[in-house]
């Protein structure tokens, strides 16, 4: 009986180590962009609740779009031993270097919201639909617009990959519409106070325009907060995020529309596979993962709640 019972502890011992528990010292390391935007602290906020509620120890940095910080936090999260990363990067190209360095010391990185032009070396890449969301956005501009008027569009920052996705969403949709007119197409970089300065500038060349359709919320709120300092409480806003501030824009009667990305899903979804792969070795069954966006209008703003739709 001593000999069963001990082969029976072995044999315990052995499923428990196949089985890879978390144990206190397991550590996901969450990277992104500054919190000052709400969508990223969404994203943050997301991952770090997903991970604690699976046991997990978490920390939480910000790279504030520098690679070259990104790199040295990559570096921290390294030495600080994080099993997995969740990031979401600070450059396309730029951030390569970085998910490599990751994954040749043996921490998987997973990414959300903005991908890296290059495959094989992140585990996932978890990000929105922005082509799909962006049509979703332009058909509703377009709507709002009559079909017809000149309007501005503000670009997000120009080494971010969902910038050009999102913008050529927008004119796959609105260049099929003949008395749609683009008079100016300016970077404001993600930037609330930029997209006001911009706005500004633009309203001095273009004081006619009908319409501004924005590749983010931020932007959104800062041009229509230039348009409401210069009087022009009647020019059409489309944003894109689905944050909680143009939620209550929309349901003011300001900003008309956005599209849901799902930030805080995304975040999630991406500890939910570092979790996965750390406890039973499973990779994502693809890299490159889509989440389909939502439109967002004063039918449905009600519901809207950091970066989620509440049933």
């Amino acid at each position: 009986m001593n000999i069963r019972h001990a082969l029976a502890g072995v044999l315990l011992a052995g499923a428990a180590a196949l089985a890879s528990p978390v144990s206190a010292a397991d550590l996901i390391a969450v990277i992104t962009p500054s919190h000052d935007n709400p969508f990223f602290k969404a994203e943050a906020e997301g991952a770090e609740a997903r991970a604690k509620e699976l046991g997990y120890d978490v920390i939480s940095l910000v790279h504030d779009d520098d690679a070259n910080k990104q790199s040295q936090l990559v570096d921290t999260a390294i030495a600080r031993g994080a099993k997995a990363i969740v990031l979401d990067n600070a450059g396309a190209d730029a951030t390569v270097a970085a998910v490599k360095k990751a994954k040749e010391a043996g921490v998987p990185s997973f990414l959300i919201d903005r991908e890296i032009n290059a495959s094989g070396i992140a585990l996932a890449q978890i990000v929105s639909n922005n082509y799909q969301g962006a049509q979703l956005g332009a058909r509703e501009f377009a709507k709002l617009m009559g079909e017809k008027g000149n309007y501005v569009e503000l670009v997000g920052k120009e080494s971010d990959t969902n910038a050009g996705i999102r913008s050529k969403g927008y004119h796959d949709v609105l260049d099929q519409f003949p008395d749609l007119k683009l008079v100016e197409r300016q970077s404001a970089n993600w930037s609330q106070p930029e997209a006001y300065t911009k706005m500004e500038s633009i309203l001095q060349a273009h004081p006619d325009i009908k319409g501004v359709i924005s590749g983010n919320d931020t932007m959104a709120m800062g041009a229509e907060a230039a348009l409401q300092a210069a009087g022009k409480k009647d020019v059409i806003v489309v944003g894109f995020d689905g944050s909680n501030d143009v939620r209550d824009s929309i349901l003011k009667g300001g900003i008309k529309a956005t599209v849901l990305q799902p930030a805080y899903r995304e975040a999630q979804l991406a500890v939910e596979q570092a979790d996965a792969s750390m406890k039973n070795k499973t990779a994502p069954k693809t890299e490159k993962q889509l989440m389909d966006c939502v439109l967002i209008t004063p039918a449905n703003a009600g519901k809207l709640e950091t970066f989620q739709l509440k049933q």
